[in-house]
């Protein structure tokens, strides 16, 4: 009897060895859960694609599956399987379509812009001096340095204030960036005052910048570049050629950049152009 008892009181000792069953889950769980995120990590495009159409068409209500079952021939039983053409419910957002309709309102807010400043400037729009264009870059008044400078100066004159405050109050209301150009022709220039056509472009921007910092614009959104002869829009060879390519542009950037290398003319409307002649002061030719 003593022997029975001794018996069942050493098989009623606990295992001490039981934790391994719990380590070895652990490490098994532990194990699969690094081959899942070494799975996700490497996902292949193709079988992303049947991932996200098997889930919509789970969650459309189309069928359990992605595949139907039908008899290739009648009276064989034979099952052909075909895949189904479903459109997956989980679409990307329109990313494009936002920013393209962001784009297209700062195209249509920047030429209305635009259109403001060429009736404003109509007669000497209409003279041929001033040019506005609506560009890829944003809106680009084209003023020609006789209107501003006199010949081989950089030293605004008495007119330039009068056009350039003109200017100032249809663009002084927002916060795009402005920048200013400074062009001249291909005619070499060497002075006391200026070694080259960069010095003098460069200096004539500067001092249009200064003129629009004075009227109000803020200098956050000012900047002058000097270009020379390096960008001209019509040919060197004539007097008239180069007296377009001597100019002064003023930008206003778009906040949002666009693709399109388009250049459109914002010529003013027909009632801008009489009434206004006499508004603003001649430069002497």
């Amino acid at each position: 009897m003593s022997k029975l008892i001794r018996k069942r009181v050493e098989e009623d000792q606990d295992n001490h060895e039981r934790w391994l069953v719990s380590y070895a889950d652990f490490i098994t769980l532990l194990f699969a859960f690094f081959v899942v995120m070494y799975s996700i990590s490497s996902v292949e495009i193709g079988k992303y694609k049947q991932l996200t159409n098997s889930i919509g068409t789970a969650f459309s209500g189309n069928g359990s599956s992605g595949v139907n079952q039908t008899s290739t021939e009648k009276g064989l039983g034979a099952r052909g399987v075909t895949e189904t053409n479903t459109t997956s419910i989980i679409k990307p957002l329109p990313l494009s379509h936002l920013y393209t309709e962001k784009m297209r309102r700062e195209r249509d807010s920047m030429a209305k812009t635009g259109a403001e400043v060429s009736n404003k400037l109509a007669p000497m729009i209409a003279e041929g001096k001033i040019q506005v264009i609506q560009t890829s870059r944003g809106i680009r008044i084209d003023i020609q340095d006789n209107l501003l400078f006199s010949a081989g100066s950089a030293d605004l004159s008495m007119a330039a204030n009068a056009i350039i405050s003109e200017i100032v109050p249809l663009i002084k209301n927002n916060q795009r960036k402005i920048q200013v150009e400074g062009h001249t022709d291909n005619t070499p220039i060497h002075n006391t005052t200026f070694f080259s056509n960069w010095e003098l472009s460069a200096v004539r921007a500067s001092s249009v910048v200064r003129l629009l910092s004075t009227l109000g614009i803020s200098e956050q959104r000012l900047s002058a570049t000097g270009l020379g002869a390096s960008q001209p829009i019509s040919e060197n060879e004539t007097e008239t050629g180069r007296a377009k390519n001597r100019r002064v542009s003023i930008i206003i950037t778009y906040e949002v950049p666009t693709q399109e290398d388009t250049s459109n003319v914002i010529v003013p409307q027909a009632s801008a152009l009489a009434p206004k002649a006499q508004t603003v002061p001649k430069a002497p030719n």
